[in-house]
């Protein structure tokens, strides 16, 4: 009987370390390379930030070749309200399917923007939402089932978030929580497996105009989750003619990235990134695959993807 009890919990185990990130910790928010063109998702403080109607849709495959890796759908849209601008509200949707879980995430954005100076802006935000979370094991490759009574396990639980946003013309500093509810997906054998646990993301850019046809975007991300150490991403875009971008990223201890983004037109931009891990799991995968297309309105001030001010560029 210890046995049989003894291989539910590794069962349960594997299933909570599929929750985790690259590195198998406790990274558990989705997890994105192109992080600078879908802020929204990790700060809601950036709602309404592209100063116009502006819709991303995402998709990421993670690690392929390895059965039950990470796949994941974003699809979000944001804008500012009244003349000022200063309010922003937005939507997203997510969806992640890791080995035997899926993840439904919907929620709601709300930003307000204080203006200090011409130089100096702050803006704070607020998400809420819902979490629909899934356990299938009849996804699961059990080995010997005799005595294990696991059962599909559904749960809807609520999301609330908050972030900060300090930006002027050519810089930004953000720092946000997506959801500081912790909550537990489940826990039949009084071990909690997998708990949903409060990050915290700090997000700082700068750009720097090299000349009227070049400029370049550093960026980074710093991930902080109990219980496991610092994620760093670092990342540098250059941009060609407003219109063309390419870029090189590192994720600590995971894994090298290479980005790349045409603006097709006033409205459309297209953007591509690819992962190649550093990790033991280099060996099992042939890396990461991420697309996005967005869509935005120009407003009557239209600004290119690099002229903007604050957040938006």
């Amino acid at each position: 009987m210890k046995t049989k009890q003894n291989t539910y919990y590794f069962l349960l185990l594997l299933v909570g370390m599929l929750l985790c990130s690259e590195s198998f910790y406790a990274q558990q928010e989705s997890q994105y390379t192109q992080y600078t063109y879908n802020t929204m998702s990790i700060n809601p403080a950036y709602t309404g930030g592209r100063g116009r109607l502006s819709v991303l849709a995402l998709y990421r495959n993670q690690w392929v070749g390895i059965d039950g890796a990470p796949e994941t759908f974003n699809i979000s849209g944001h804008t500012p309200l009244g003349q000022t601008g200063r309010v922003g509200v937005g939507a997203e949707f997510t969806a992640d399917k890791i080995g035997p879980t899926t993840s439904n995430i919907a929620a709601g954005n709300f930003s307000y923007v204080i203006p200090f100076s011409a130089e100096f802006q702050f803006s704070f935000g607020i998400k809420a939402g819902v979490i629909d979370f899934n356990l299938d094991p009849d996804k699961l490759n059990i080995y010997d089932q005799h005595g294990l009574d696991l059962r599909n396990t559904n749960r809807m639980m609520p999301i609330l978030g908050i972030g900060t946003y300090f930006y002027g013309k050519n810089w930004y500093v953000g720092v946000s929580t997506p959801n500081f509810l912790e909550t537990k997906y489940f826990d039949e054998t009084k071990v909690s497996t997998a708990k949903q646990k409060m990050h915290l993301y700090l997000i700082t850019g700068y750009l720097l105009n090299i000349s009227d046809e070049v400029a370049l975007k550093p960026s980074a991300l710093v991930k902080s989750v109990q219980g496991a150490p610092l994620a760093l991403d670092i990342s540098l875009n250059s941009i060609f003619y407003d219109r063309f971008n390419l870029g090189i990223a590192y994720r600590t201890s995971a894994a090298f990235n290479f980005m790349t983004g045409f603006q097709l037109n006033d409205h459309f931009m297209v953007g591509y990134a690819f992962d190649y891990s550093t990790s033991e799991l280099a060996k099992y995968n042939s890396g990461s695959h991420e697309i996005f297309l967005r869509f935005e309105l120009a407003p009557l001030r239209y600004r290119s993807i690099r002229r903007g001010t604050g957040p938006s560029f």
